[in-house]
């Protein structure tokens, strides 16, 4: 017997290490009773302060929204911190599309309201074109009755447009303030869409028309790409005073402190130079979808 404790004590036990990870995983799984759920990482453009609930056809009527406070609508599990309570508000379906002939004279639309929309800071428009109804972002000097037009068409001479006209942006004369900008032809209308913002037209090479962001970058779009001119509604909105912690809880901001410092960390200022001007390339071709053909003899 004592031979045999003798042997045991000068033996060893030894696991490789994916043997370890797994033990020590099931035995945490034991002790706590619970189980693991992925949730995604805030930011890359998902927004988790809100679900518009969009019908199959385009509609004026104001949108219902689910209201997510941060958390992930699958899981239910705190995301984006910062986010929560507000006030309740109709989301009104903006087209950002604005279409018009490609030849002859431009399309006339006719501005019937302007309206406040609690989901955006720009304000909005009420525009019908013939029997068809739609919402627009309003620009600085917009008013009810106005006419707006609408045209694809590139003239030889530069057009002079009046504010909430859609032109390509080689059909407009440099210096010519825009907004509700096409990256690529074809594709919504979905940059320069805040308060007050508005990009410039600086100049044009070839087919390229060089516009500069209100982030004072510099992009080269293609002529054809549409734009509406002028400068966006509520031009003070970027002035607006608080005044106190409940109005920051009335716009569904959650309170934090601590984080932030005025020249270093991560919610600092960073002082950095400009980089160079971007020029826009058109997307990729869809791939040629593959066809399989099978024959039974």
């Amino acid at each position: 017997m004592q031979s045999l404790t003798r042997l045991l004590s000068n033996c060893t036990l030894t696991l490789q290490p994916q043997h370890r990870v797994t033990v020590a995983t099931a035995l945490q799984q034991l002790r706590t009773k619970t189980k693991y759920v992925e949730k995604p990482k805030p930011g890359a453009g998902q927004q988790f302060r809100r679900i518009v609930h969009f019908p199959d056809q385009y509609t004026v009527q104001p949108l219902k929204i689910t209201h997510l406070a941060g958390r992930d609508p699958v899981t239910g599990r705190m995301v984006a911190k910062g986010i929560g309570g507000g006030i309740k508000q109709q989301y009104r379906w903006v087209k950002w599309v604005r279409d018009g002939p490609s030849e002859g004279a431009p399309q006339e639309e006719r501005v019937v309201e302007l309206l406040r929309d609690g989901c955006r800071t720009a304000k909005v428009a009420l525009v019908a074109v013939g029997d068809e109804l739609k919402y627009i972002l309003a620009t600085e000097n917009m008013r009810e009755g106005d006419i707006l037009k609408t045209s694809r068409v590139i003239p030889r001479i530069p057009v002079r447009p009046n504010e909430g006209d859609a032109y390509p942006l080689g059909a407009l004369p440099v210096g010519t303030r825009i907004h509700c900008l096409e990256k690529n032809p074809g594709q919504p209308c979905h940059l320069i869409h805040a308060a007050g913002t508005f990009g410039t037209i600086l100049r044009k090479f070839d087919d390229k028309v060089v516009v500069q962001l209100p982030s004072k970058r510099e992009f080269a779009f293609d002529r054809t790409c549409m734009a509406t001119v002028g400068r966006l509604s509520n031009v003070e909105h970027n002035k607006e005073h608080v005044g106190s912690a409940q109005r920051m809880r009335e716009m569904g901001n959650r309170p934090r402190s601590g984080l932030w410092k005025r020249k270093e960390g991560k919610h600092g200022r960073k002082i950095r130079r400009l980089p160079p001007m971007t020029t826009i390339t058109p997307p990729p071709a869809p791939k040629e979808q593959e066809i399989k053909l099978t024959l039974h003899l």
